[in-house]
């Protein structure tokens, strides 16, 4: 018996969004919400697997929102253009402010595969007890894993939601198998959850799981077709450092044109992101004339 051969290419299957009946579902008990963030967390993990993800981008882009959270718990008011700014823009030897400072935490604990020392460069506070707990097993499942971390921190010290809401996503991580930390609690755990302990706290985290999750989605899908523009335009640039160019783009938040001079002049690399920009391949991400900055 023969069978016909089908040259047509197989349906991309991986979710672009959480379907409607989980959106809809109530998830206001542990066990609902369980369910929900369950089935948020399998559809994230197929994402992940996308070869066409620009992963390094995309946890970028989580990790400022993370940050811009995190800022506004400790008190700040700068949102994620303004902190931005602060860490593109910063200058060799310059200090960022407080919130640039949260800023630039969660982007070195997002740059590369999670480690205990990681963790440690990535928060120098972390004392040795809080190390230990993230690194043995966990009980429970990843998310009652996670809550632990959390209540762990902020039982000792009420205020550090930073460290409490690293530590809970980078237990999840370990816990999923992830070699990477994705932050998830980290922008979506409002204040009045994280006071929460026990089984309300876990009921949080599954509630803020499924939040991040929704926004986490559309945001891979939409950079993976962005980086497909962005590589499909690449042949068409003639400066020899475009290749370097377009791998900070398909790797950073935000990249300024004086970040690209270590390869071109200041006016080949503006000239380079403006081509792209009329290629429709880049954005420029401030509006501005000046101190522009450049991103998928």
């Amino acid at each position: 018996m023969t069978y016909p051969l089908f040259h047509d290419p197989v349906p991309d299957v991986t979710p672009q969004r959480l379907p409607d009946w989980l959106v809809r579902m109530p998830a206001g008990t542990l066990e609902d919400a369980a369910i929900c963030s369950g089935a948020a967390l399998a559809m994230l993990h197929m994402v992940r697997a996308r070869p066409d993800l620009p992963d390094a981008l995309w946890r970028a882009r989580l990790a400022l929102t993370a940050a811009a959270h995190c800022a506004n718990l400790a008190g700040r008011r700068e949102n994620e253009a303004a902190l931005r700014d602060e860490t593109c823009l910063l200058r060799p030897g310059d200090q960022p402010g407080p919130a640039g400072a949260i800023a630039l935490v969660w982007q070195n604990v997002i740059a590369r595969p999670l480690s205990q020392s990681r963790l440690q460069r990535a928060l120098p506070g972390l004392d040795a007890a809080q190390l230990r707990a993230w690194a043995a097993p966990g009980a429970g499942n990843p998310v009652a894993q996670a809550a632990q971390m959390i209540e762990m921190v902020l039982s000792d010290a009420p205020r550090d939601e930073l460290t409490a809401l690293i530590l809970a996503d980078a237990a999840l991580a370990r816990a999923l198998g992830w070699d990477h930390l994705i932050p998830l609690l980290g922008a979506g755990m409002p204040r009045r959850d994280l006071t929460a302990r026990g089984d309300a706290l876990r009921l949080a985290c599954h509630q803020a799981l499924i939040r991040s999750i929704r926004r986490a989605l559309p945001l891979a899908a939409g950079l993976s077709h962005s980086a497909a523009r962005l590589k499909a335009v690449a042949p068409k640039l003639r400066a020899k450092a475009a290749p370097r160019a377009i791998e900070l783009f398909l790797t950073r938040d935000a990249t300024a044109p004086a970040q690209l001079t270590g390869a071109m002049s200041d006016r080949a690399a503006r000239r380079l992101c403006d081509r792209l920009v009329a290629l429709g391949a880049l954005r420029e991400l401030t509006g501005r004339d000046t101190f522009r900055l450049f991103g998928l």
